[in-house]
């Protein structure tokens, strides 16, 4: 499974992305809203497991590498979640991403997300899509509302992983489904169309 955007690829993981990974999860400004920093032996294990789940699933997180340059940037894909959300009956699927920081605020994970909703909605045919942060992940939050994935706070939980009073464990629930994703795709095309008739250039 590989996916190309504008400037990225989505590809299977390899050996060589591990260092880079691994100096990701020891930033700091990467891990801002997760427990703790991750070791080069558990940011290794990250990688196994993501590998594991795309054998088993046949999709999965995709390391992110720049078109332009071939670096490495991070992930972005879709999985299985390891728990249910009290929403939602049995296990979903959601889109992740985490990115480098020096890349952050270039409209990479946007990109990319749209991409890999595209293809799990419209190739797989997966009935919705979730999303998962902290509240306070407002950077995150606005890429889930910008690729169209809805908020109920009703259906906010949390996280099994996390004890009671951690400042990390309240979640939020963002959810897409495909008969949304395509009246969103339906619309933009006839936007896009109509201005590139009328103005004779295309949305990029």
């Amino acid at each position: 499974m590989m996916l190309k955007t504008e400037r990225l690829y989505l590809r299977p993981w390899r050996d060589s992305d591990r260092e880079p990974f691994a100096a990701m999860n020891a930033d700091t400004h990467v891990r801002k809203f997760f427990p703790s920093l991750l070791s080069r032996e558990e940011s290794d294990a990250s990688i196994l497991f993501y590998q594991e789940l795309y054998k088993r699933d046949g999709f999965g997180l995709l390391a992110a590498e720049l078109r332009e340059t071939q670096a490495f940037v991070g992930f972005i894909g879709i999985q299985t979640m390891s728990f249910p959300v009290p929403a939602i009956s049995g296990l979903a699927v959601e889109i992740g991403w985490r990115l480098a920081h020096e890349v952050w605020g270039r409209g990479l994970a946007t990109e990319g997300a749209r991409a890999v909703l595209q293809f799990a909605l419209e190739e797989l045919q997966l009935p919705e899509v979730v999303a998962i942060t902290v509240p306070a992940n407002l950077p995150s939050r606005r890429i889930m509302e910008k690729r169209g994935m809805s908020h109920d706070p009703q259906d906010d939980f949390d996280h099994p992983g996390l004890p009671a009073g951690h400042s990390l464990r309240r979640h939020v629930l963002y959810r897409i489904r495909e008969e949304y994703s395509s009246s969103v795709k339906h619309a933009w095309h006839n936007a896009r169309s109509n201005i590139k008739s009328t103005q004779n250039y295309s949305l990029h």
